[in-house]
C-alpha cells in the first residue's frame, strides 16, 4: 500500500504562489493573520467566526523569525512554522494558509486583495494592518470580540507551573 500525503497539506501555499492560488478560490474572500503558535479554543472559535464572513478564508502565519521579533519570549514560537502551517491547513474553515517573514502581513493582503479583513477583538479596526487598503477597494474590515478569553502565553505559563 502506498502512502499519500493528507489532502489538507495542499492548502499550504508558499507566498510566491499566493496570487495565482487565490484566483481559484470562492469569493467573498476573508483574510486573517497571526502566530497561532499553540492552537486553542479561542483561536478556533475566532477562525470559525471569521470564515463565516465570506465564502473562503486565507490565513497568513508569522514566520518563526517574525514571531521572535514580536517579543513574546525567547522560547517562542513553541511550534515551528511548518508545524503551525500543517495544523492550520487541517482546519475545515481554512481554504489556504500561507506565511510572511515581515513584521506585518501587508504584502500578503495586497497579493490576496481580500473582500473581508479580520482580526481579533484586541485590534481596533483602524489599527488593523491593511485596513485602508481593503476599505479602499471596497472591502470590509472587522474586529471580532473574544468569546473565550484564552491566550497562548497564559497557557504556556500554566504548563510551566504544572
Amino acid at each position: 500500500m502506498t502512502y499519500a500525503a493528507p489532502s489538507f497539506e495542499e492548502k499550504i501555499c508558499p507566498p510566491a504562489q499566493l496570487t495565482a492560488r487565490v484566483s481559484s478560490i470562492a469569493r467573498p474572500l476573508v483574510f486573517t493573520n497571526g502566530c497561532f503558535d499553540i492552537l486553542h479554543r479561542g483561536h478556533v472559535t475566532y477562525l470559525a467566526q471569521a470564515a463565516a464572513l465570506g465564502a473562503s478564508m486565507v490565513v497568513a502565519l508569522n514566520s518563526d523569525a517574525s514571531v521572535k521579533r514580536q517579543g513574546k519570549g525567547d522560547d517562542r514560537p513553541v511550534n515551528t512554522l511548518a508545524d503551525r502551517l500543517a495544523v492550520m491547513a487541517a482546519l475545515g474553515c481554512v481554504a489556504l494558509v500561507t506565511w510572511f517573514d515581515e513584521d506585518t502581513p501587508l504584502q500578503r493582503i495586497l497579493e490576496c486583495r481580500p473582500d473581508v479583513l479580520v482580526k481579533g477583538g484586541d485590534w481596533p479596526v483602524d489599527k488593523i494592518v491593511g485596513c485602508n487598503e481593503v476599505l479602499g477597494w471596497g472591502g470590509t474590515v472587522h474586529s471580532i470580540p473574544f468569546i473565550h478569553q484564552k491566550s497562548t502565553t497564559a497557557l504556556l505559563e500554566k504548563i510551566r507551573r504544572l
